[in-house]
């Protein structure tokens, strides 16, 4: 049985990958703030024969994230996928940004990742693992009031690669999912200003398909980066 840890699993797509996984009989170790959302989640999963464990921990809150990731594994399950798809975005001219706005971007989308990799990567390197991160075509491209945004996702794909090249001796292969726009909940985010045309955007299910054909990959290949775009463009 295969077991694997999702952040940001209350919500949008990683409400939908954990509904993938455990269709597939996959054991779920699940983060996000909402205790309570989780747990309707688990209501909804329809699969008595795996084992659902979930923490809630506030991932902007950088001094609960040790504690949570430990008191989360105490179940014996080790995961051996790590999907980091937790996120946020701030919409608005990047130089008028509060500092407090941006310090939670990338504590976000940055360094809770790290934090949660120092936590479950040398717990998965006894038997090796996968860690996916969920990244966005924004890290390669600028957009005009996406600049916080743009830069964290940016630097989370630096730490992606440095973490492949770090933890290859270990038997640890990490990769990224970068992503164009996708119809979720971070469009109805009181911190993002914008809207598009959402029917034309990924679905959250087709982006667990994804990330559920990653995590299925042989032990002995990689796919370092897969983007997945939708066919009407970016927006």
């Amino acid at each position: 049985m295969s077991t694997v840890l999702i952040t940001g699993a209350s919500r949008g797509i990683g409400r939908a990958t954990a509904k993938a996984f455990a269709n597939s009989g996959w054991d779920l170790l699940l983060i996000s703030r909402s205790g309570d959302d989780l747990e309707k989640l688990i209501k909804e999963i329809d699969n008595k024969k795996i084992k659902i464990f979930y923490k809630s921990i506030d991932l902007s809150n950088h001094k609960e994230i040790s504690k949570g990731i430990v008191e989360l594994m105490k179940n014996g399950l080790v995961p051996s996928v790590l999907i980091n798809n937790a996120g946020v975005a701030w919409t608005g001219d990047l130089l008028s940004m509060p500092l407090e706005k941006w310090e939670w971007i990338m504590q976000i989308n940055l360094t809770s990742i790290f934090q949660i990799c120092s936590e479950v990567v040398p717990l998965m390197r006894k038997k090796g693992g996968l860690v996916i991160n969920v990244s966005s075509h924004a890290s390669r491209n600028s957009f005009s009031q996406w600049g916080a945004y743009c830069v964290s996702k940016a630097a989370l794909a630096s730490f992606t690669k440095c973490l492949a090249e770090e933890e290859r001796k270990n038997f640890i292969r990490a990769c990224t999912l970068t992503l164009g726009s996708v119809n979720s909940s971070l469009w109805e985010s009181d911190t993002v200003g914008m809207q598009f045309d959402r029917d034309s955007m990924l679905s959250v299910d087709q982006v667990a398909c994804e990330l559920l054909h990653l995590a299925n990959q042989p032990n002995n290949q990689t796919v370092e980066d897969l983007t997945l775009m939708p066919s009407a463009g970016a927006f």
